[in-house]
């Protein structure tokens, strides 16, 4: 046998070692509210309604009162894990360590599970009351019809307009909330058929819409480019059948909150013959609206 065999296999692993295509980590979690927390459940926000000044009509009248409306969102953890065995002949054979790239991989797929809390809570039932027993469901009056800017359309301007209309009509403070929204790579192609976000005639040069032929922002509202919406957000909308439901968010309505960050691992299974290496990596968190006003839902042809 040739001295120099070991060398082959580093060099072979070395080029073998190549995580496959996949979203790498979390794309929605800058986008939202975040916290830490401990328990079986908290509570981020206490809520209170707006109230109205009264006008004063007489002098030395009995003073009446106005009782401002309250509630609490509650958010609650999802435990999450994944164990990776790695044949330790493998490791004994390979003297290049493939440890750190599992691990890596494993990361990522954690930052996906944080994604699909936060897309299940952007439209999903949420938590209130003064322990969380009441059900809060997504708003119907927040949602922008599929034919919207055509018939059975994909994701165009007058949709994009029609959402960021029902948030000012809402007074969200769209100078200091940032608007958020989420899309695949087919909204994104339908936006670049769009003359309105191409073309430098409605956009200024100071503030360009297209980066590298990218969407980035157009209308005040930032993308987000992530397919798991693909697969996490298809649903039946009330005028053609299945479509994509869109979300658009401002930044302080919806939370992501974490019991436990994501913790990785490398030990030996003793208990598993040929004791081989195990990577594990586990995390606890979960995803809630903050206020149903701040979330829209566009339904988009899939």
């Amino acid at each position: 046998m040739s001295a120099n065999l070991p060398s082959h296999y580093v060099s072979q692993f070395a080029t073998n070692i190549q995580l496959l295509l996949q979203q790498k980590g979390s794309k929605l979690a800058e986008a939202v509210m975040t916290g830490s927390h401990v328990g079986s459940q908290a509570s981020p926000v206490d809520q209170i309604g707006s109230v109205e000044a009264q006008r004063v009509t007489s002098r030395f009248a009995d003073m009446g009162r106005v009782d401002a409306s309250v509630d609490r969102r509650w958010v609650f953890p999802v435990d999450y894990d994944l164990p990776q065995l790695i044949d330790s002949y493998d490791k004994l054979r390979l003297l290049l360590d493939p440890s750190s790239s599992y691990v890596q991989n494993a990361v990522y797929a954690m930052g996906r599970a944080k994604d699909d809390e936060i897309i299940s809570a952007l439209f999903g039932t949420n938590k209130t009351g003064v322990s969380g027993g009441t059900s809060t469901s997504f708003l119907a009056a927040n949602v922008v019809g599929v034919n919207t800017g055509g018939t059975d359309s994909g994701m165009n301007v007058p949709k994009l307009r029609a959402a960021k209309k029902l948030l000012m009509s809402y007074e969200v403070d769209l100078d200091n909330d940032p608007i958020y929204c989420a899309i695949t790579s087919k909204e994104h192609d339908e936006l670049l058929n769009e003359i309105q976000v191409i073309s430098s005639d409605f956009n200024g040069a100071e503030r360009p819409v297209l980066m590298d032929g990218k969407v980035t922002r157009f209308l005040g509202i930032n993308f987000i480019h992530c397919e798991r919406l693909a697969t996490k957000a298809t649903g039946t909308d009330d005028q053609s059948g299945s479509s994509l439901q869109i979300p658009m968010w401002a930044k302080s309505g919806v939370y992501l909150g974490t019991w436990n960050d994501v913790e990785t691992s490398i030990s030996k299974r003793n208990d598993i013959q040929g004791e081989p290496w195990q990577a594990y990596l586990k995390g606890t968190f979960g995803a809630t609206r903050l206020e149903e006003k701040k979330v829209v839902k566009i339904w988009c042809q899939a």
